[in-house]
């Protein structure tokens, strides 16, 4: 039923929009230049710029060939819908803006007018709105590196063509969309209401818009309601340069944007391990600790991270040079679960300024094959029931069954920390529950966890096999010890970490690691396995730091 209505909407959509009819109404006056020019305080990447001009486009995870010599083709063959989303959304302008020089803005402009010919009218997949307000909002916040030189005809035509796209996206908005994705749409609104002369009606809707979204996306304890760190940074990117378009246009900030701001801020440092990137949770990277410190600076707001994120569901814990970072809450719900994964009561360790145990990470499409290993519970340190995922992964995107129960309770004594959580991901098929309890020493240096599966009151659970994975950083070398049931874990620093586990057969295993980039890295996988009966099972393990000889 939900793919029928999907179709008959597209299909209602391309009669409406796509009607020579539709492109008459968008007409009207065309501005000659920007009443306001917003700031755009972000890096670029300047390597991938470099790639551009000779050729070639890396998005979405995806690298096209983009002849510099010929007219680009904006559909090409083969290209993910990922690719297209970014292509068309022309966030990449800041990749060669960061290379500078003539060559790379006259390749900006070239491919501006490019999609300009090709793109003057509605087209289901470049006009959509959340990437219409991310190529307004791009288009405006660079105009100074790719327009403000042009000449006068280029110039006209990129302004007629924002001024008619801001029409289309003010009658479409919220358009069915959700989450990351609408704050997107809003922020080129926004940029198109307060940047373009004469724009009220936009900039007010864009206002109303934002206003009721807030309070319903940026949960209490400023973690945004996708549960996803990477989302978490691209969404407080967002609010910081809606907030300074305000503030260029000598406008009044809004409460609850400056408020999000607030509270937003030190949920991501939240996030952060010290090696300055995010933890890998729900379709999360690793992403550029350069730009995590320039969003952190430009949000220009105070506190600091939190310990618990108990709205979001999320525990830290830190003590000397540890941190344990856990997933202990529900999925997001369905419509904001485009990324997410089945990661319930996952882990990640860090020590100083080395990874230890990790989650797989995610692969930039977020798509297909790739989704599906890596959205996996067994792609998480986490425990796996009879190889099942504790939530279905769709692969197209989002969650089926899910868990509908996640509890977590946090204690913390002397400067030791205890975290309990419990899922039931597992009751429907198999009636049983998952506890995991975490305990953090003060001085950091002992880390020890108790697995559990017990029966849902009034089940019989059949017996089934289990699996605690911990995947390790790839820069992580693993040494067995001759007993069996204990390994070395050594850093790259010299430190080490002696793992010894009680109640499962432990093994080493092959791993991937994605936590950026395009390409896996090989990595390895400490599995704790065995059999679970009726009765249930209890998994202990313990890591502690080894100290050096004297």
């Amino acid at each position: 039923m939900g793919d029928g209505n999907g179709r008959f909407r597209s299909g209602m959509a391309r009669l409406a929009y796509g009607n020579p009819l539709y492109a008459l109404m968008l007409g009207g006056k065309a501005p000659g230049a920007l009443a306001v020019i917003p700031p755009d305080p972000w890096p670029g990447d300047a390597d991938n710029g470099a790639a551009m001009l000779a050729g070639r486009m890396l998005l979405a995870g995806q690298a096209i060939g983009v002849d510099p010599n010929a007219t680009p083709h904006w559909r090409p063959q083969g290209a993910s819908a990922g690719w297209l989303r970014a292509a068309h959304g022309f966030e990449w302008l800041r990749d060669l803006r960061a290379v500078g020089g003539d060559a790379a803005r006259r390749r900006a402009r070239v491919l501006v007018w490019s999609w300009l010919d090709q793109n003057a009218g509605w087209h289901a997949q470049s006009w959509a709105p959340d990437v219409l307000g991310m190529r307004l909002a791009s288009w405006i916040g660079l105009h100074d590196f790719y327009c403000a030189s042009a000449d006068d005809e280029f110039r006209a035509r990129v302004f007629e063509s924002m001024a008619r796209q801001l029409r289309h996206l003010l009658r479409v908005l919220p358009a069915k969309l959700d989450g990351e994705r609408l704050i997107g749409a809003v922020k080129g609104l926004l940029y198109g209401g307060f940047c373009l002369p004469d724009q009220d009606k936009a900039a007010r809707e864009a206002l109303r818009l934002l206003d009721r979204e807030l309070p319903r996306q940026i949960l209490p304890d400023g973690g945004h309601v996708e549960r996803n760190p990477s989302i978490q940074l691209r969404v407080l990117r967002d609010l910081i340069d809606m907030r300074a378009v305000l503030r260029v246009a000598r406008e009044e900030v809004p409460e609850t944007l400056q408020h999000a701001i607030d509270r937003m801020t030190p949920a991501l440092r939240f996030f952060r391990h010290v090696d300055g990137g995010l933890a890998l949770f729900n379709g999360g990277r690793e992403e550029e600790p350069a730009l995590i410190d320039t969003v952190l600076a430009q949000a220009d707001a105070r506190g600091r991270p939190l310990k618990s994120a108990p709205h979001t569901g999320f525990e830290r814990l830190i003590a000397g040079r540890t941190l344990v970072l856990l997933d202990t809450g529900a999925p997001p719900a369905g419509g904001l679960d485009r990324t997410a994964h089945a990661g319930t009561l996952s882990m990640e360790v860090s020590v100083n300024k080395e990874r230890l145990i990790v989650n797989c990470g995610s692969h930039p499409s977020n798509r297909g094959a790739w989704r599906a290993a890596l959205a996996g519970t067994a792609a998480h340190s986490t425990m796996v029931v009879a190889d099942t995922n504790s939530s279905e992964v769709l692969e197209a995107g989002g969650l089926g069954r899910r868990p509908t129960h996640v509890a977590c309770e946090r204690q913390e004594s002397d400067g030791a920390m205890l975290v309990v959580a419990t899922h039931n991901g597992y009751s429907k098929g198999f009636g049983l529950l998952h506890r995991r309890r975490v305990y953090l020493a003060d001085n950091g240096e002992d880390l020890r966890g108790e697995d559990t599966l017990e029966a849902v009151i009034g089940a019989t659970p059949q017996p089934q096999p289990y699996a605690i994975r911990f995947h390790l950083h790839p820069e992580v070398k693993v040494v067995p010890v001759q007993s069996g049931d204990q390994v070395l874990l050594r850093l790259p620093s010299g430190n080490s970490w002696r793992m010894r586990v009680t109640g499962a057969v432990l093994e080493v295993a092959e791993s991937i690691y994605l936590g950026s980039g395009e390409e896996p890295r090989r990595t390895r996988q400490i599995m704790m396995q065995g059999q679970c009966g009726p009765e249930g099972i209890t998994v202990k393990w313990a890591l502690r730091r080894e100290r050096k000889a004297a």
